[in-house]
């Protein structure tokens, strides 16, 4: 097998898993290229010649992983997630093993499936894409302020973030969903595809990233206190039981979608904090990535 291995240094603790993974892989007559980054060097160059490979293997966090698949869209290349990174909820929802040897093997038997895309058109005309979840307002400021604390804190600092922004802006959202208007007030936006966020916990009752729409989801609080019921939901659904999120949420489903708020507030995707702001438009690419999965992963989305 000819494998590309991306390994994005700067992200997670940088302990060098993509090297377990690759001396648990590698076998007789495989060929293995490695390609290192420090988040400087613009992942189109890496994977400008990814079709010359089997797969594509790629260590980091989930805006790497997302930034690779999105670069891959609709090209039918095989993605590995090695997931290297502080949260890397992308490896999660795909049921990624963390052990380098059972990647490997998950390598080696080849399941494949294909999982959409969403992608966000910035007001400047830049596109993005995103595998977990894109997003406005509260989300964007507890990742701009996790930053800092990943390093020392792991998946914490997301927690420590959301509780120092307890107070969050307050905006106007204008949606148009598939050419349906709706209005509506709150502290945060949301444009889901993959589900589960976090210590495992899903925004949505259903996880549905093969459906062909992406789920868009308003924080209607004044503060983050008002989520906290929504949370408790959010928790009791790994029981099964789907409460309601309380009126804290309010969700829909659309294939295009467009976005402004007033005021304007920051953005990001896939946890990765942004300088950009709304307004800005998003639409889903349905089954656009191909993940090497495992056999929970076929029976989780089959």
């Amino acid at each position: 097998m000819k494998l590309l291995v991306i390994d994005n240094l700067a992200s997670g603790l940088g302990e060098g898993f993509a090297y377990d993974f690759i001396r648990a892989f590698a076998d007789d007559g495989d060929e293995v290229t490695i390609r290192t980054t420090d988040g400087t060097t613009d992942l189109r160059i890496f994977l400008a010649d990814a079709d010359r490979f089997d797969a594509v293997a790629i260590s980091g966090g989930d805006g790497t992983l997302s930034t690779a698949a999105y670069q891959l869209a609709d090209t039918g290349i095989p993605i590995v997630p090695i997931p290297a990174g502080t949260a890397n909820l992308i490896a999660s929802n795909l049921y990624t093993p963390t052990e380098p040897h059972a990647l490997a093997q998950m390598l080696h038997e080849g399941r494949m499936m294909d999982f959409d895309i969403g992608e966000v058109t910035l007001s400047n005309g830049e596109r993005c894409g995103f595998m977990m979840i894109a997003g406005a307002g509260y989300d964007a400021s507890i990742m701009k302020d996790a930053e800092s604390g990943k390093k020392l804190l792991g998946q914490m600092a997301y927690f420590t973030s959301a509780v120092s922004n307890a107070l969050p802006q307050v905006a106007t959202f204008e949606l148009d969903l598939d050419g349906e208007q709706v209005i509506c007030d709150g502290v945060g936006v949301l444009m889901v595809n993959f589900a589960k966020i976090q210590f495992d916990l899903p925004v949505l009752h259903e996880n549905r990233p093969r459906d062909g729409l992406l789920d868009v989801v308003v924080l209607r609080t004044k503060d983050a206190f008002g989520l906290i019921p929504a949370l408790f939901s959010v928790i009791l659904d790994r029981g099964g039981d789907f409460p309601t999120r309380t009126d804290a949420f309010s969700t829909f489903q659309a294939k295009s979608i467009r976005v402004s708020a007033q005021p304007d507030l920051f953005m990001q995707f896939d946890g990765e904090a942004t300088g950009h702001k709304t307004p800005f438009a998003a639409r889903v690419l349905p089954r656009a990535a191909r993940f090497v999965v495992t056999e929970e992963c076929v029976k989780a989305y089959s």
